[in-house]
């Protein structure tokens, strides 16, 4: 499947080839020897823009690499930890054995006092530390209620709330484990104790990501943000760089005055570029990775184009609302980054206020995050996720109303350093 899939990829990139440099270029009258006249013109500029090549190319596919390897043992494991005990019985020192032996907890050291602790979690030493009070022991055997404390530190979300989950199940296996040793002791049975200890077992089944892989959940969100990111300064850049070197009127020309030829040919080079590293993306995430896909490469590969596609026309909606180099990329900046907060990957959309929600649907990332969890995570059909399908589509028109105000700037538009 996998040398079908590249052959279905290479062939139309093959097919592109022939027509750029093919015999039927002579024909430089018609609007398709017009449209490839500014596709050389373009191929030719790229050669001699090393920047445009280092972000098209080398930064994200260093994203790429960088995160998904980053991340590739899925959960954080070892994370450091502290113990203040005070108590130093049979009991405590099983506590801290039980919780040694969690995946994501290391038990650093042992300190004397919170005091100690504090001042070791504030120099960065461990994430938190386990509070165990003296006469923990006696109490529990005596059933008065013995209290215990853990601290972290959230200014490192993931580590802390990592550390608050796995040292409230050990002080909720240790609460277990008092309970049943008094209810042993009253004459009850196993089956008796653990129904008055857990009346109702929990059985869950994470959906998806059965693993709770990190890497699974962040990186198919995290890098093709930063691929949109990419695309929109590049797009908003090359567009701009046309008015401040003074060449929009030999665009124009080229293209016989159509803005939207002179549009299509000039972004289409780098369409083929982004296409390309969009590809190698989903090969490296559910080919070579193993992500879960369960509607298959073909359909994610579509999603993935689709979604290109719309941030080359955001980029374009950008520089024709604000048609100077300098807004241009501040727009794309801003409307990039403000993407990861508001696609719904770190914080649910429909948890916000519903000014947010509504503004969630002119960011493209939320429609590839939402299509990913549609058609890989969930395995539905594509179609199942129509609006957002429409949505990436309504950017495409949006771009192409606004060209009436790109072609007025590449006319009229006098560059001001």
């Amino acid at each position: 499947m996998f040398h079908t899939f590249l052959r279905v990829l290479f062939t139309p990139l093959r097919a592109l080839y022939h027509w750029l440099l093919g015999e039927g270029f002579q024909s430089r009258k018609s609007g398709s020897g017009k449209t490839r006249l500014i596709i050389r013109r373009e191929l030719y500029g790229l050669t001699h823009e090393p920047l445009m090549w280092f972000c098209m190319i080398v930064a994200p596919l260093f994203c790429v690499f960088f995160f998904t390897t980053m991340m590739e043992e899925g959960l954080p494991e070892n994370l450091p930890l502290g113990i203040v005990d005070l108590d130093n019985s049979t009991t405590s020192r099983s506590l801290q054995r039980n919780l040694d032996a969690f995946q994501m907890v290391d038990v650093k050291d042992e300190y004397p006092n919170i005091t100690e602790a504090r001042k070791a979690m504030q120099r960065g030493e461990i994430y938190g530390f386990y509070y165990i009070p003296k006469g923990l022991q006696r109490k529990a055997n005596r059933q008065e209620q013995p209290t215990v404390s853990f601290y972290m530190n959230y200014s490192f979300l993931v580590a802390g709330s990592l550390l608050y989950k796995d040292q409230r199940i050990m002080s909720e296996l240790a609460s277990g484990a008092a309970v049943r040793t008094a209810l042993f002791a009253r004459g009850a049975t196993n089956d008796q104790a653990m129904a008055y200890i857990q009346p109702i077992v929990i059985d869950s089944h994470p959906i998806s990501n059965p693993g709770l892989n990190y890497n699974v959940y962040l990186s198919n969100t995290l890098i093709p943000g930063m691929l949109m990111l990419f695309i929109f300064m590049v797009t908003v850049y090359s567009i701009g760089m046309e008015i401040k070197r003074g060449t929009a009127d030999e665009l124009m020309r080229l293209a016989d005055g159509n803005i939207i030829r002179a549009i299509a040919g000039k972004l289409f080079p780098q369409l083929v570029i982004w296409f390309t590293v969009g590809t190698i993306m989903i090969v490296w995430f559910y080919e070579i990775l193993r992500f879960p896909c369960l509607c298959g490469m073909p359909i994610m590969w579509a999603v993935m184009t689709l979604f290109i596609i719309a941030s080359q026309a955001m980029g374009v909606f950008m520089f024709s609302a604000l048609p100077t180099p300098r807004m241009g990329l501040s727009f794309a900046c801003l409307w990039g980054v403000l993407s990861f907060s508001i696609c719904g990957m770190s914080y649910p959309v429909m948890a916000m206020p519903a000014p947010l929600q509504a503004l969630a649907w002119l960011f493209p990332l939320r429609h590839y995050f939402m299509l990913y969890v549609n058609c890989a995570l969930d395995g539905y059909p594509m179609l199942n996720a129509w609006p957002h399908i429409a949505m990436l589509i309504f950017f495409v028109a949006a771009a192409l109303i606004m060209t009436p105000r790109l072609k007025h700037a590449f006319l009229h538009y006098a560059y001001e350093a």
